[in-house]
């Protein structure tokens, strides 16, 4: 009995660290390097690339984990993620034009989505999605990262992120595919995307130039003529298209930049309190753990040991069970800083929901109201153009199922807010 309550007592103290283990390293390496193309590339190999502002997630229901964090907080996530790894992909010099987009764009060469498994200042994980023109998926992956307080050191705007090895990776992992394409391979996923466009565009007129096949891979059936006047003007209905997609563009970039310095320094105060959190927790495990074993120790002693051991042991045990008692309570008063640790990380968080308010820009004398309307806009203009291509073609065009064409810009009589 008196061994065995010996060999029970470590175990328990184990398993009592392991229920609090804090959680679990990044996937990613550190220093990741970004893989930069060693020659120019002619612009016929050159993929345009279209990032889907990210699926912000769902908060974790644990809710020790979300204290500090908030849908507005993901929010403002799903869409500074996308653009910082925008300016990834355009300094590698693999992609032709790198636009971040509010919804699925059918006329890229490379469509990437993304979505925010779990972020909070000191982890963040991405699962990212890449798929080419055909329907063809690169890779589906997560990317996880756990940053220390430091890396929040000498961070700027566009070029390095504290969770730069994330974005470095992803764009790495698409380079790296991309230059396992033969020419030809890319030379189909540029016509593809070309015809997919104007499938959408037209699709009485081009549907019969495309076949999915049973894999759901797009194929090419034949080309329109060069001098085919319906695909020359969905062409310029495509320019167009662009024009719009840079105009959000430079909202978005406008709310990246006037996001950096609230969210940056919000990440690193959060990654700061979570440290200090992570280790009064560490100290209040370790207290309690040692309180509960010396008085353990303490009863196993009186229970195992012969009447004149008990007697002999009477102040040791005594000792044993008030000091166990005092560092257990100090392990309990470790715990309330904790308490505090959180409540201050929440307030951050509070805080920072508050100053990532949406961007309001001046357009033509308006102000349009861009997050939480983007979306809508970027479809909107779709089914306008749709229905220039239709004035100009004669070929009624198919819209969806809102009959009434709305102005593709949502209109705010506020004074922008800064």
């Amino acid at each position: 009995m008196h061994k065995k309550a010996y060999l029970l007592l470590p175990i328990a103290v184990l398993s009592f660290f392991a229920a609090c283990a804090s959680i679990p390293g990044s996937r990613v390496p550190d220093n990741v390097h970004p893989v930069v193309a060693r020659k120019e590339i002619s612009e016929d190999m050159l993929l345009n690339c279209s990032i889907k502002v990210f699926d912000p997630g769902k908060l974790t229901d644990d809710s020790k984990k979300n204290k500090g964090l908030s849908p507005e907080i993901r929010k403002a996530e799903s869409y500074f993620m996308p653009i910082h790894l925008k300016y990834a992909l355009q300094k590698s010099g693999y992609w032709g034009m790198v636009r971040v987009i509010p919804d699925d764009d059918t006329g890229t060469d490379l469509l990437v989505r993304g979505k925010i498994e779990y972020s909070d200042g000191e982890t963040t994980s991405i699962t990212i999605e890449a798929i080419d023109a055909r329907n063809v998926t690169w890779f589906k992956k997560t990317y996880r990262k756990t940053v220390t307080p430091e890396a929040y050191n000498n961070t700027e705007p566009e070029k390095k992120d504290a969770f730069q090895d994330i974005y470095n990776t992803i764009a790495n992992d698409l380079a790296n595919y991309r230059n396992q394409l033969d020419p030809e391979e890319i030379k189909k996923i540029r016509e593809v995307a070309r015809i997919r466009y104007a499938a959408e565009m037209a699709s009485d007129a081009f549907k019969n130039y495309l076949l999915k096949d049973s894999d759901g891979i797009y194929r090419l059936v034949h080309l329109p003529a060069k001098d085919d006047p319906m695909f020359k003007r969905v062409t310029a209905i495509k320019a167009r298209d662009y024009m719009m997609a840079d105009i959000i563009n430079g909202y978005y970039d406008n709310f990246y930049r006037n996001l950096w310095q609230p969210y940056n320094e919000w990440r690193k105060a959060r990654s700061k309190e979570l440290y200090a959190m992570h280790k009064v927790e560490r100290q209040a495990i370790t207290r309690e753990a040692l309180g509960i074993a010396s008085i353990i120790g303490a009863i196993v002693l009186s229970i195992t040991g012969s009447q004149d051991v008990v007697a002999r042991t009477s102040t040791l045990r005594n000792i044993m069970i008030i000091g166990g008692a005092a560092a257990v309570y100090s392990g309990y008063q470790k715990k309330k800083e904790t308490e505090l640790n959180k409540a201050a990380i929440e307030e951050l968080g509070m805080s920072f929901s508050s100053e990532a308010k949406p961007l309001v820009m001046e357009v033509k004398g308006q102000t349009v109201r861009l997050t939480g309307s983007a979306e809508q806009q970027y479809r909107h203009w779709r089914q306008i153009l749709k229905q220039i291509y239709a004035k100009e073609t004669g070929i009624p065009a198919q819209t969806s199922s809102s009959k009434t064409m709305l102005n593709p810009f949502s209109i705010d009589n506020q004074p922008a807010q800064r």
